[in-house]
């Protein structure tokens, strides 16, 4: 299950703030599981989100991945306490980036990519203490901290392997979607009632997810670690 916060994708603040849940399901196709506004979001908000998708017949959540979102902990624990809470990558990255300057860029993205790339949680600790004592990791220590705020939920990336990590590292295929749901919203100038607002939303994820039945990439290899790891709560089927 991939979840992503999206901020003023209407005009004249029809929505102000949008939240996007996405499933993959045990047979490797996508469905989008829903859309939720409001102005505030914290614990008791996800918390409202996640015992609807429950009520609605969603008994386990597998592995969440967010990006960032507060309170979002707190509310997995609550309604889905085995839940495997991943932070997206991408989104940390760009965070720990924003206010790198530009001749340091290049260096420490692959500072951070030795960090999030490698064999295990204790060998990525070591890899961000490392950049954390570099010269160019005292610069930003911003970083360092960043992370480690984040940390319970950057670990469990390394329970799987390189090929089942590009699956669950990152909330693109929901940034991809939020695209798709832009292009449409940004070429209208007025909607005359809320309701427009949500059809013409409908429509657009309608038309982004056609092709969802399929299975995502390298959803076989996914599988096979799945089973391994969740036992009977991977139900195939």
């Amino acid at each position: 299950m991939k979840i992503k916060s999206l901020k003023a994708i209407g005009k004249n603040q029809a929505f102000y703030r949008a939240s996007l849940a996405l499933a993959v399901k045990a047979d490797g196709s996508r469905e989008v599981l829903g859309m939720w506004l409001s102005d505030n979001e914290g614990a008791a908000y996800w918390t409202s989100v996640f015992n609807e998708i429950r009520a609605r017949g969603c008994s386990d959540i597998l592995i969440a991945v967010t990006d960032g979102l507060k309170g979002m902990t707190k509310a997995i624990e609550t309604v889905y306490p085995k839940t495997m809470h991943q932070t997206c990558i991408v989104h940390l990255l760009r965070n720990s980036t924003a206010f790198v300057s530009y001749k340091d860029l290049k260096q420490v993205m692959k500072e951070l990519k030795g960090i999030y790339g490698a064999d295990n949680a204790e060998e990525a600790k070591n890899r961000l203490e490392d950049f954390a004592e570099s010269d160019l990791g005292k610069r930003y220590s911003v970083i360092k901290q960043m992370w480690l705020s984040q940390w319970d939920q950057v670990v469990p990336l390394f329970n799987f392997p390189p090929e089942v990590r590009k699956l669950i590292y990152t909330t693109n295929s929901i940034e991809a979607l939020n695209r798709s749901i832009r292009k449409v919203i940004k070429t209208r100038t007025m909607f005359p009632t809320d309701d427009s607002v949500y059809k013409l939303v409908y429509l657009a994820i309608k038309n982004a997810t056609k092709d969802w039945s399929k299975s995502v990439f390298r959803w076989r290899q996914a599988m096979l670690q799945f089973v391994v790891m969740f036992g009977d709560r991977f139900k195939q089927g």
